[in-house]
């Protein structure tokens, strides 16, 4: 009986004391995050780690409405930033953790895409996929670029609406778009490398796409949770997002 006792108290003691960071992450990261996590967690073993991916747009929504997320990773600084204004966010811990590029991406083969302009207003472009302008920062950028080139308007007919970044990928993976508007972190993961073609679009064509890590409210409280933001600002995380297709902080904040 004695023994029994013991080994329950010693067992409840190793559940005690095992960490758990629930992380709320921008769908442009859906690859990026599990190099992350797998980095993180060869330092810390003792912490679980669970994701959630959606528009940055959506998980800000959950968040407002109690969604348990320790830690939100955002596309852009402007979400974090309503966060922190709504109180539902630890303000001096707003930090960007990587600069997302935005690409045009093709599986068609008949779609020439050596010239961004060029690609946009051939007679090959059917259905042009982006994420929602509403939610999703990257849509938003979508949306800029096609401002500034002064074809929204035109191409309005052809657009087809992604949920998310990943989603608009999916579009044209699957054919049901000629070209979309993703994430280069996208076509440079695993999934995606090789397939089809793409070009960069031009960073003065929209606002910048830097991304922002900011601690919850129940965040703020979680030990562990203070552990990943700071091993996310880390140069070993640094150099994963270079490889990863993201620019990166010119220093460490």
């Amino acid at each position: 009986m004695l023994r029994f006792f013991l080994t329950f108290i010693v067992g409840t003691l190793t559940v005690q004391a095992r960490g758990k960071v629930t992380i709320a992450a921008a769908a442009n990261l859906v690859h990026t995050i599990d190099v992350v996590e797998a980095a993180f967690r060869t330092q810390h073993p003792e912490i679980e780690i669970v994701v959630v991916i959606a528009s940055s747009g959506s998980l800000v929504a959950q968040i407002t409405h109690g969604a348990p997320f320790d830690v939100f990773l955002s596309a852009d600084l402007d979400y974090p930033q309503a966060l922190i204004k709504s109180g539902h966010a630890v303000a001096d811990s707003l930090t960007p953790f990587a600069v997302g590029q935005l690409v045009l991406w093709t599986t068609n083969p008949d779609l020439p895409i050596d010239k961004l302009v060029h690609a946009l207003r051939d007679p090959a472009m059917h259905k042009l996929a982006i994420a929602h302008p509403s939610t999703a920062p990257y849509g938003r950028a979508a949306q800029q670029t096609l401002e500034s080139l002064h074809l929204w308007q035109a191409l309005q007919p052809k657009l087809v609406i992604g949920e998310n970044i990943s989603q608009a990928a999916q579009f044209v993976g699957s054919g049901n778009a000629d070209a979309g508007f993703i994430a280069r972190s996208l076509v440079m993961s695993p999934t995606l490398a090789g397939q089809g073609r793409w070009i960069e679009v031009p960073a003065d064509l929209h606002q910048p796409l830097t991304q922002g890590a900011v601690l919850t409210l129940r965040g703020a409280d979680n030990p562990s949770a203070r552990e990943f933001l700071i091993f996310l600002l880390s140069e070993e995380t640094r150099k994963v997002f270079a490889r990863q297709g993201y620019g990166v902080p010119i220093s460490p904040p």
